[in-house]
């Protein structure tokens, strides 16, 4: 259902979206802060949207479609505005880079797996880069905005590069995963699917 809670806050990440990008263009401190505290409470929503459909048994096809998607757009815009208006240093373009590229990654295998009926479930691994990954972004829109006797740049940055990190191990762990159920002989017409076991 489109108007419950769950799905709601998912949407609510969508709609916050273009109002983080919108800081980009404002200068000034309050701006960047702004921006840190949308994104924070976007990221929130990430965790109570799905404890709360569990909870609540509201769990939705719809809700299921959109969490993921809500997830990769906002984690894709702000990367991709950092780099733009030079929030982050050039070495720091690459794990940026690695962390695109493995959302489109494990994007295009699901939905293959999808198609086969096989889940791919959140490793324990995943859930960590995903921490480290919006801890950095939160950083990095403060960025130099941020008390000047702490090092808020060098520190977004540093947990940006433990996140493209980890990034890498779960998508080729994800990949090898992939990859198993490509090599895995098609079923014949009439037969049922193939199912992951538990």
């Amino acid at each position: 259902m489109m108007t419950s809670l769950p799905n709601l806050l998912t949407l609510s990440r969508i709609v916050v979206i273009p109002l983080v990008v919108a800081t980009f263009y404002v200068d000034g401190a309050l701006a960047r802060w702004i921006a840190c505290g949308l994104f924070v409470a976007a990221a929130v929503t990430d965790w109570f949207d799905g404890y709360l459909a569990r909870s609540r048994n509201q769990v939705s096809a719809l809700g299921r479609f959109l969490d993921p998607i809500a997830d990769k757009l906002l984690v894709s815009a702000v990367l991709l505005m950092l780099v733009a208006f030079d929030r982050v240093s050039p070495a720091s373009v690459l794990p940026a880079l690695v962390i695109l590229l493995r959302e489109i990654l494990v994007s295009g295998l699901r939905e293959f797996l999808a198609e086969i009926r096989i889940s791919m479930p959140v490793s324990r691994l995943a859930k960590w880069k995903t921490g480290f990954q919006m801890v950095a972004l939160a950083v990095l829109l403060v960025g130099d905005m941020g008390p000047r006797e702490l090092p808020v740049r060098l520190a977004g940055e540093a947990c940006l590069w433990v996140a493209a990190i980890l990034t890498m191990i779960t998508g080729w762990d994800y990949l090898q995963s992939g990859l198993k159920h490509m090599r895995a002989p098609e079923p014949k017409a009439g037969a049922e699917p193939h199912r992951a076991g538990p």
